[in-house]
């Protein structure tokens, strides 16, 4: 799929605002919509994501500036991805905002927007870099500028964000690692001793982790333990598993919550020997989340950090972070100002290049 900007927005003999009346028009342009059509839209920068097309002549992208315009709704209104493409099939509202009322046929399906930001999280984790923060904040600069909003004055707030995973026990925890490792051993052929082929087999989770009564969690946890060490040795052998995040997930769970006494043998980690508890593992789904007491609540997850330019017309979000829950605020200040430091040095820079270059000129004339 080719990247194409989407610059063909003029309105055609079917655009749909023909067939609204007087009245009807009066009403569309006195809403929301009118604001976001001329003010929001043109303020995305589509070319910030063509690196995630190919530069080969093929089939052109669905376009980037009513995917993101349809993300930032989404979000505005608080909807699902669902009512948002039903939304724009049925609602003028939406067409117009997005600037797809002359379009046959509206250019969203239900798969659109996840794919999209599947792309933007895949070249995230390959290159570090967050397309969405820069497009956000590009936007912020543009639309400060219609709402006369100055940075003279900003505030820094932030929020926890709750992972979507549930937080296992030890017990649930050492099993569904080696259970993925096992898994993943039998799909490359790699032959699993049969003491521990039983964790591929359908149905061995409750029998391990609610059925087992003859043993307490902690005997278990320990059976499951001497597992894993086991395929470990299996898989430092042959080499082949080193990529894979089931075995660095499990080598990872090990040395949080196991130690190798001086005899060789390896024991659970007492509460107290566990280091930095707040960032163990807590669910192989989701190996970045944390936990974390705030405001005399438990937190399992991230905490995001928004900073907002303040006027007397309002307030607009400028800049944000996503960081794991255990990030300190005062470091998201910390991290702010540096970014901002490298800005004025890069400013300065300019203008001082400006300068000298127009003296260099004014003496050549």
């Amino acid at each position: 799929m080719s990247f194409v900007k989407n610059d063909n927005q003029q309105i055609s003999l079917l655009d749909s605002t023909f067939n609204l009346t007087e009245r009807e028009k009066r009403m569309l342009e006195k809403s929301w919509t009118k604001t976001f059509a001329d003010k929001v839209f043109p303020a995305i920068d589509e070319n910030i994501f063509s690196v995630l097309y190919s530069k080969k002549a093929s089939r052109p992208n669905t376009p980037v500036n009513v995917i993101v315009g349809a993300l930032i709704l989404k979000e505005a209104l608080n909807v699902t991805d669902d009512e948002i493409v039903e939304a724009m099939a049925f609602d003028i509202r939406y067409q117009y905002a997005l600037h797809t009322t002359s379009f046959e046929e509206q250019p969203i399906s239900d798969r659109t927007l996840s794919r999209f930001r599947a792309r933007v999280l895949s070249y995230e984790t390959e290159h570090d870099v967050d397309l969405i923060h820069e497009c956000v904040v590009k936007m912020a600069k543009e639309i400060s500028d219609f709402m006369n909003i100055t940075p003279d004055k900003q505030r820094m707030d932030s929020l926890m964000v709750a992972a979507n995973i549930r937080n296992l026990s030890l017990l649930e925890l050492f099993y569904t690692c080696v259970s993925n490792l096992c898994k993943i051993m039998n799909e490359r052929g790699t032959k699993i001793p049969d003491e521990q082929h039983h964790y591929i087999e359908k149905d061995d989770y409750n029998k391990c982790i609610y059925h087992k009564r003859d043993m307490d969690a902690t005997e278990r946890t320990i059976v499951v333990m001497k597992d894993a060490d086991i395929l470990i040795k299996i898989c430092d052998s042959t080499g082949d598993f080193d990529d894979t995040s089931e075995y660095q997930l499990l080598i990872r769970l090990l040395k949080e919550h196991t130690i190798i006494d001086d005899d060789g043998s390896r024991r659970l980690r007492q509460k107290e020997e566990v280091e930095n508890p707040s960032e163990v593992l807590l669910n192989p789904s989701d190996p970045e989340a944390t936990f974390r007491y705030k405001a005399g609540g438990k937190h399992l997850g991230y905490v995001g950090n928004i900073v907002e330019s303040v006027g007397e017309n309002g307030s607009l979000i400028i800049d944000y972070d996503y960081q794991p829950n255990t990030y300190a605020d005062n470091q998201f200040m910390k991290d702010y100002l540096k970014r901002k430091k490298r800005f004025f040095r890069w400013f300065l820079f300019c203008c001082r290049w400006s300068i000298q270059w127009r003296k260099k000129l004014t003496f050549s004339i």
